[in-house]
Parts: structure tokens; C-alpha cells; sequence
């Protein structure tokens, strides 16, 4: 995370001074213009200001108690590692930061397959559960959408010459999965059935405007009704398609 401190010979009294001081200025010209683009450049300061210094406590893991690093594991200890940022995702929620995201690369086995994946896995799984049960604990998951994904799956076939210890898969677009956990999604079910190859869905095809259009019913909003204007048109979310895919939902 860029930009947590301030630059050497400023302190957040000093900090604090200058935008009090310009918002003084800004509200001299509000009397005069009413204009509400002051008022929200006012509120982006105010923003920026408070993330600045909050930020510094809610990445500090030293208060975290032993159990839970053994939960998340070792590399929950180390910063940048995806069980650090799956601890660090649970702080954020906990201080109310409404959308988290976090990454994990690699996963693109057009060779070395049998080695690699086995790596990632080691790397994520861990970590992922103890995120949901650790969200779950503390009495945030039911609010709090977890979204697992990529961007397309792998062949259910080979890629490249085929060895024992080393071969890879292409990529996929047709059939892949995902999953959901909490913030308004039933819990235990599978959702969608492909063919006996896993070539092609056969069965509850859930398509990216149907999820996404899932996600902004659980948070509330009708995707059909909520647009967005650009270049004169006015644009759904989900563009033209979409609907709430109701046999996840809790």
C-alpha cells in the first residue's frame, strides 16, 4: 500500500493544520458558489486523510494472537504472501472496508502442471479456509460476499507432449468453476453439473452477467434498475443480460 506515510519534514499535526486551513478556504468559496463539487472535494480530503492514518494500525500484525497464524499458517507471518493478505483482508473487513481484493498469479499450467500446482494449492487453501472460518467467528460472514475465481478454466486434456511428471492444459472458456461463501449464499451445494468429461456444462449454466448480477442482488441492488451513463447511453452493470441465479441463494 503506497503513499501510508507523509513525506520527511511532515508530521500529522502539521498534516492535520494544512487541510483544516484549506478547508477554511473551500468553505469561503461555498458561501459564494454553493457549488457541491467543493463540498465533495472537501469530503476526498477528509478521505484521504482518514485511510492515511488508519491504515498503518489495521496492517500491523503483532497483535494477532499465536492461534490464529497457526490457523492461516506460516507464510501468514510473512508480508506480500497470499495467507498475509488473506489475514490482512480479514482486518480490512473488520474496519469496514466495503470491497477487498486479492490476487494470487500463476495459475496459467500450459507446462510443468504436476509441480506447480500442487505449489499454488499448498500456497491458497489454507489460507482460504481459515479466512471464511475466521470471517465466520467473528460474526462477519453473514454479511461479507467471499468470491473465488479466475477469468476461464483449463482443458480437461492435455496440452503439449504429454511426459509423467511434466505436462500442461490450455486455456478454457467454456466450462469453470467458482465459488461463493457467505453474505447471503448457501452454504454445502454445488450448483451447475458439466458433461461426464468436463468439456461443456449440461446442466444450471451460470453465466458472468448472471453472477454478477447474483452479487448486486445479495448486496441489495437490482441490476436491471441500476445504470451508469457513458457517451449518451445510459448502461447497465450486467449490459443486457443477467439474472440472480436463485438456487444459490440462501
Amino acid at each position: 500500500m503506497l503513499y501510508l506515510t507523509n513525506p520527511d519534514g511532515i508530521d500529522v499535526e502539521s498534516r492535520r493544520n494544512m487541510l483544516d486551513r484549506l478547508k477554511e478556504l473551500h468553505d469561503l468559496q461555498l458561501q459564494e458558489t454553493s457549488d457541491p463539487a467543493i463540498e465533495n472535494r472537501i469530503a476526498q480530503y477528509e478521505l484521504a486523510f482518514r485511510m492515511q492514518t488508519s491504515i498503518p494500525e489495521a496492517t500491523d500484525l503483532a497483535g494477532e494472537p499465536e492461534y490464529v497464524f497457526a490457523e492461516y499458517g506460516d507464510d501468514a507471518r510473512n508480508p506480500g504472501t497470499y495467507a498475509a493478505n488473506c489475514l490482512l483482508a480479514r482486518r480490512l473487513a473488520e474496519r469496514g472496508v466495503r470491497f477487498i481484493q486479492l490476487y494470487h498469479q500463476g495459475w496459467d499450467q500450459h507446462g510443468n502442471l504436476p509441480r506447480d500446482i500442487g505449489r499454488q494449492c499448498r500456497e491458497t487453501d489454507r489460507a482460504s479456509a481459515a479466512l471464511i472460518h475466521d470471517l465466520k467467528r467473528r460474526g462477519l460472514l453473514d454479511d461479507t460476499l467471499v468470491i473465488w475465481g479466475g477469468e476461464f478454466g483449463r482443458t480437461n486434456y492435455c496440452q503439449g507432449k504429454l511426459a509423467k511428471n511434466n505436462f500442461g492444459r490450455d486455456h478454457h472458456p467454456s466450462c469453470f468453476t467458482v465459488w461463493l461463501a457467505g453474505g447471503g449464499v448457501r452454504p454445502g451445494i454445488t450448483y451447475g453439473e458439466t458433461d461426464p468429461y468436463g468439456y461443456n456444462i449440461v446442466k444450471n449454466a451460470v453465466h458472468i452477467h448472471d453472477l454478477q448480477a447474483t452479487v448486486l442482488h445479495v448486496l441489495g441492488i437490482d441490476h436491471e434498475r441500476l445504470t451508469y451513463k457513458h457517451q449518451g447511453r445510459h448502461y447497465r452493470l450486467t449490459d443486457v443480460h443477467g439474472r440472480p441465479v436463485r438456487g444459490i441463494l440462501a
